[in-house]
C-alpha cells in the first residue's frame, strides 16, 4: 500500500512545474490578471457603482458610462499587454500582431468576410430582439452625435480586444503550442460573449477561429480590428437605421432615405 507523503507530493509538484514553459504560464497568468482588472475596475459595473451618481446631471451618463469601458479597457487590454510584452518578455511588439503584415491578403479576406456579415446583420437585424440589443447604448440609435462618439470608443475597445487575444494571447502562445493556440484563445473570446444574443455568442466560435487564423495568416492583428469592428458597425447602424425608419422588416426605401440625411 502507498502510503501519502506531503513532502515527496510537494517536490514531485515542484519537478512538474519545473517541467513547465515558463513563457505559456505567463501568458496565461498575464491574461487571466488582466481580464480579472477589466472585470472589476474598468467595467461598466464599476463607474455605474463608484461614479454614476456624479455625472447624473450629464446629458448622457450612460454615455460616459461606455467611454469609461472602452478607454478603462484599452489601457487594461491594450497598455498593459505592452508592458509585459516590452518590459516582461522583452520582445518586440512586431511579433504580437503589431504590424501590417500581409497587406493583399489580409484586405481582400476582411473585405470579403465583412461582405458576407453585412448581407447577414442586415437580414438577422429584422428581428425585434436584434434591433432592441443593438447598439447596446439606447440614445445612440436616436441621434447620430451620439453614434459616433460610441462607435469611436467602440474602435478604440476593439483594438485593444483583438490585442489581447489575437496578439498577446495568439502570438504568445504560437511558438510552444502551434495552431492549437488558435483554439485556446477562441475559448475566452467566446465565453465573454455570454449573455449576448445566442445567435452571435454561437458564431464567436467560429468567428473567434477564423480570426485567429486570419491574424496568423497575415501576422498581423489589424486586419481582425477591421473586421471585427467593421461587423459591430455595420449591426449598430443598420439597427439605428431600423429603428428610426420604425421598421422590422426590409424597408428599403425609408432606411436609404435615412442615410441620405446622415450625408
Amino acid at each position: 500500500m502507498n502510503h501519502f507523503n506531503l513532502k515527496s507530493e510537494i517536490k514531485e509538484l515542484f519537478a512538474i512545474i519545473k517541467e513547465l514553459d515558463r513563457k505559456v504560464i505567463a501568458v496565461f497568468l498575464s491574461v487571466a490578471i488582466i481580464q480579472t482588472l477589466s472585470f472589476y475596475f474598468t467595467s461598466r459595473r464599476f463607474f455605474r457603482a463608484n461614479f454614476f451618481e456624479q455625472f447624473q446631471n450629464y446629458s448622457d451618463p450612460y454615455l460616459l458610462e461606455y467611454l469609461y469601458w472602452f478607454v478603462g479597457d484599452f489601457f487594461t487590454f491594450f497598455v498593459l499587454g505592452i508592458l509585459i510584452i516590452k518590459f516582461g518578455f522583452k520582445e518586440k511588439l512586431s511579433d504580437y500582431g503589431l504590424r501590417l503584415g500581409d497587406f493583399k491578403v489580409g484586405l481582400k479576406i476582411s473585405l470579403v468576410f465583412l461582405f458576407v456579415m453585412i448581407v447577414l446583420v442586415w437580414f438577422v437585424s429584422a428581428t425585434p430582439s436584434f434591433a432592441e440589443k443593438y447598439p447596446h447604448l439606447s440614445s445612440a440609435k436616436s441621434d447620430w452625435n451620439t453614434l459616433f462618439i460610441y462607435e469611436a470608443g467602440m474602435l478604440l475597445y476593439m483594438f485593444a480586444w483583438e490585442f489581447i487575444w489575437r496578439g498577446f494571447m495568439l502570438f504568445g502562445l504560437e511558438k510552444k503550442l502551434g495552431g492549437y493556440a488558435v483554439l485556446i484563445q477562441m475559448i475566452p473570446f467566446v465565453i465573454l460573449h455570454n449573455g449576448k444574443p445566442f445567435l452571435e455568442t454561437f458564431g464567436a466560435i467560429f468567428g473567434g477561429i477564423a480570426l485567429g487564423i486570419l491574424a496568423l495568416r497575415t501576422r498581423s492583428i489589424y486586419y481582425c480590428v477591421l473586421t471585427h469592428i467593421g461587423v459591430m458597425f455595420s449591426i449598430d447602424l443598420i439597427s439605428s437605421l431600423r429603428f428610426r425608419a420604425n421598421d422590422y422588416g426590409i424597408g428599403f426605401t425609408s432606411i436609404i432615405n435615412l442615410v441620405k440625411q446622415i450625408f
